[in-house]
């Protein structure tokens, strides 16, 4: 309750009318004597879309109609009632303020006060200086400091219990028992109750009016723990064969000190691979499993910390900011986050961009008159002169931005080395900012650090890219058959249980994209354009019309999408603070739309509506992200039955070893559902053998077989045929009776074996067969031309020269601009020589 002195009626009644419209507050006011007397008045807060006349003039009507039912009391018992007391001031204007109850002077005994026209207000007795508040009732006082912190860690352990503890009617995972959902199918009801109670104190956290910035990631970690975590707590071996095949890369390269690009395209970059080559050999770590397990919990962990310097670069209120961070861990599903170049990059991706915009960005609206003719000039100027959804860059000196810039330069490098698409998001995210002025980089930039990524394709990633350049080119342009293959062509031949995985994911990305429409709809109705938000939604879109990616193009357009959709996503919920709201913080207010609307809601009522609406849309999707991260778990988790069969083969590769896995359809596949190529990665040899939906037919194995020489073996096992009868319609139980006719071929022997998987072999070869030394890894396609080394010479001078003019600019447009020109003229000459040279290596490589 606050009490407000009288000065002049109108200065009372203005001041009165304006925290009105500012504040959700209980305000005492009355105009009849010197001394203040108490009315309780509760008053709605100013609707955030309203302008600010419209909230001082029904403001002041409130202010009027409370006027009118002021409660007269005699005034020493008005002064007795009062409990805390008002420290006097020499200040006219200077409001007066509140101080502790004063203990030390008992008040004088008055009578009871006389109230009329008023029986529900009874007098507060005075307060006695014994009358301390007992411990049970400051602990109820403070519980908004605690309760939230222990909800969280009472949930963290009732998840890790609920996942860890024998299996029960409540509690434990059977692994067995997985279905076509994947893992949700047999988590038991205590893990989801465990969730929903870290997310509603994560809420119930965030509706409090302190930004309690600490308490708020400990729960974005805990939630982050508890979805992410979800395998490596109840799993043996690390999840997703492929994390296996780069365990092996980084394996081979810190054992050889090389790569093997005739091998596998992916050495082409090899940045990952010797980076964790050099770590886990230097650290000593001979089996990296446990690296392996936990690296998906470890990579999201990463990820909120540039989010978070993201967010904090936006123009959005706290809930808003916070709640994008949520949604940023609950719509990441697509499970890119394991132990492989994209996950590494993904964090680099996002300190890129959270540099660019919290030191090199702008945030200027458009001032200029609107141009008198064009309507395509006029749409374009007014958007121009919305507010910017983004704060100014972060002031700092000379030396910080060489010293920022470096590192930006640094990081699409290593990316660059290391991953084959995320330096063209990269690159499409800082050119899209300079073009519409979010940044204060110049398109030089962009220039020198396209011509870096071009230069490592042509030179570096030659046997990728040489005799396949259809592949490499083919799919620009094919837009629709890229988004078929990568959405449509994924429902084709699955279990009817397994379908409902793919539809689930689908929905997701649904349900985001509309949130960020909503959102962004919301806050252009408020002034406010969010354009770095549109650029990192929209560039990545430009993917669908280069390639399909192997039919992962898809996964990786949403997965670069996500920052922006989930900040927009946010804004459907919470769009702004009004500018004048006296409590907001900085970087949280925007102006508000300026016409009326016919029909108004109680702001008080509008704010907790989205908070519950923010709360259960958080709980849905936590649950849709179980199923839809981990709806392939029954092919996608590896045993420790299914290493064992893989070790037995490792140790029976000298000098060379081939193995065969199961496949539908002969052809490229990607990823063979076994824990492959984890080691001896130059000895082993990987091939396909057929199988049909006839458990009984061998003759694609025995083929297969019997064309290789001794030491050849076929693998059985659980995760295969998990995938063949989820994905290609195979019959419930084809695994078991698969091995049982293998068993009893006369043409086979078993050479290893155990629940989940068993290793076989021919019983006999022709004579004389011995086994052949390893196959040589050739460098497919590393040639040169006549022209590479001028190539070499213009791609220096290109580089070097343009760095030195975007170093130069730093320092200030009106520093020797002379100097810079002439930098930037001879970068772009030395740019167009290494294009050339560039463009002749393709053509020469390829027809060659």
């Amino acid at each position: 309750m606050v009490y407000v002195s009288q000065r002049t009626g109108n200065e009372v009644k203005k001041e009165t009318a304006a925290k009105l419209a500012d504040d959700d507050t209980e305000v005492d006011v009355d105009t009849t004597s010197e001394m203040t007397r108490p009315v309780s008045l509760p008053i709605a807060p100013a609707p955030e879309d309203a302008s600010g006349d419209e909230n001082v003039m029904a403001a002041e009507e409130a202010y009027d109609e409370a006027a009118t039912q002021v409660i007269h009391l005699p005034l020493p018992a008005a002064a007795n009632a009062v409990a805390p007391a008002v420290q006097p001031s020499t200040d006219p204007d200077k409001p007066l303020e509140l101080d502790e109850p004063r203990k030390s002077v008992q008040p004088k005994p008055e009578p009871e006060p006389v109230v009329e026209e008023a029986p529900e207000v009874a007098a507060v007795p005075p307060a006695t200086p014994d009358a301390a508040p007992s411990r049970v009732t400051r602990l109820a006082a403070s519980a908004s400091s605690w309760l939230p912190p222990l909800l969280t860690i009472e949930g963290l352990v009732m998840y890790v219990l609920a996942l860890r503890v024998p299996h029960g009617v409540m509690r434990g995972v059977d692994l067995g028992k997985i279905e076509g959902l994947g893992l949700v199918s047999v988590l038991p009801v205590t893990a989801f109750a465990a969730i929903a109670l870290i997310i509603v104190s994560f809420f119930v956290t965030l509706t409090q009016n302190t930004d309690r910035k600490g308490l708020l990631l400990f729960q974005l970690a805990a939630v982050t723990f508890t979805l992410h975590g979800a395998a490596a707590l109840i799993e043996a071996e690390p999840r997703f064969p492929t994390a296996w095949v780069h365990a092996g890369f980084a394996e081979y390269i810190g054992r050889a000190g090389e790569a093997l690009p005739g091998l596998d395209a992916r050495f082409a970059w090899p940045g990952f691979f010797a980076l964790f080559g050099f770590v886990l050999r230097a650290a000593g770590i001979q089996d990296p499993s446990t690296v392996l397990q936990w690296t998906p919990l470890v990579s999201n962990l990463l990820y909120l910390l540039p989010f978070v310097l993201i967010l904090r670069q936006l123009v959005a209120t706290t809930r808003a900011r916070w709640f994008a961070a949520l949604l940023f861990i609950l719509v990441q599903w697509i499970g890119q986050d394991y132990f492989s170049p994209q996950g590494f990059t993904y964090a680099l991706y996002l300190v890129f961009i959270a540099i660019l915009m919290r030191w090199f960005g702008r945030a200027e609206p458009r001032t200029a008159p609107l141009p008198a003719k064009g309507f395509v000039r006029r749409v374009l100027a007014r958007l121009d002169r919305l507010s910017p959804g983004e704060l100014p860059a972060r002031p700092t000196t000379v030396t910080d931005r060489v010293v920022l810039l470096t590192l930006l330069v640094g990081l699409f490098v290593a990316t660059t080395a290391t991953h084959q698409i995320t330096p063209f998001m990269m690159l499409g995210a800082l050119t899209g900012l300079i073009l519409l002025r979010r940044s204060t980089l110049s398109l030089g930039l962009p220039v020198f650090l396209g011509l870096i990524v071009i230069a490592w394709i042509n030179y570096q990633a030659t046997p990728f890219w040489s005799g396949r350049i259809n592949e490499l080119f083919g799919g620009i342009g094919k837009i629709f058959a890229n988004l078929q293959e990568n959405t449509g062509d994924r429902l084709v031949g699955t279990d009817p249980q397994h379908a409902i995985v793919l539809q689930v994911r689908l929905a997701i990305c649904g349900v985001i994209l509309l949130f960020a429409a909503i959102g962004l709809l919301r806050r252009l109705r408020r002034g406010v354009g969010d354009r770095t938000a549109a650029v990192l939604l929209c560039v990545p879109v430009l993917a669908l019309g280069l390639q399909s990616y192997g039919g992962e193009i898809g996964l990786r357009v949403y997965m670069f999408a996500l920052p922006a959709a989930c900040i927009l996503g946010a804004y459907a919920f919470f769009p702004n603070l009004p500018a004048h709201t006296s409590d907001a913080r900085e970087g949280e207010t925007v102006p508000v739309r300026r016409r009326p609307r016919p029909l108004r809601f109680d702001p008080g009522t509008t704010r907790r509506i989205s908070v519950v609406l923010a709360a259960v849309t958080a709980l849905v999707l936590s649950v849709a992200f179980l199923v839809a991260r981990y709806g392939n778990e029954k092919f996608e988790r590896v045993t420790t039955g299914e290493a064992s069969a893989m070790h037995y083969v490792y140790a029976h590769d000298k000098p060379s070893a081939r193995l065969f896995y199961l496949v539908p359809i002969l052809g490229e596949e990607v990823t063979p559902t076994i824990p492959w190529r984890e080691r001896d990665i130059d000895r082993v040899e990987y091939y396909q053998a057929l199988v049909n939906a006839n458990p009984a037919d061998l003759s694609g194995v025995l083929t297969a077989l019997r064309a290789k020489p001794p030491n050849s073996f076929l693998m059985a096992s659980r995760g295969q045929a998990a995938y063949l009868e989820l994905n290609h319609g195979f019959p419930a139980g084809w695994g078991e009776r698969f091995r049982t006719a293998l068993d009893t071929s006369p043409s086979l022997k078993r050479v290893y074996s155990n629940t989940d998987a068993a290793i076989y072999t021919l019983r006999s070869y022709p004579k004389g067969s011995e086994i052949p030394p390893p196959t040589p890894v050739t460098m497919v396609g590393d040639r040169s031309t006549p022209w590479t080394p001028l190539g070499l010479v213009a791609l220096a001078l290109a580089v070097s020269t343009l760095f030195a003019a975007e170093l130069s600019r730093l320092r200030g447009t009106e520093r020797a601009p002379k100097g810079r020109r002439k930098l930037v003229l001879l970068g772009i000459v030395m740019t167009l020589a290494a294009m050339a040279v560039i463009v002749e290596r393709f053509v020469s490589l390829t027809s060659g």
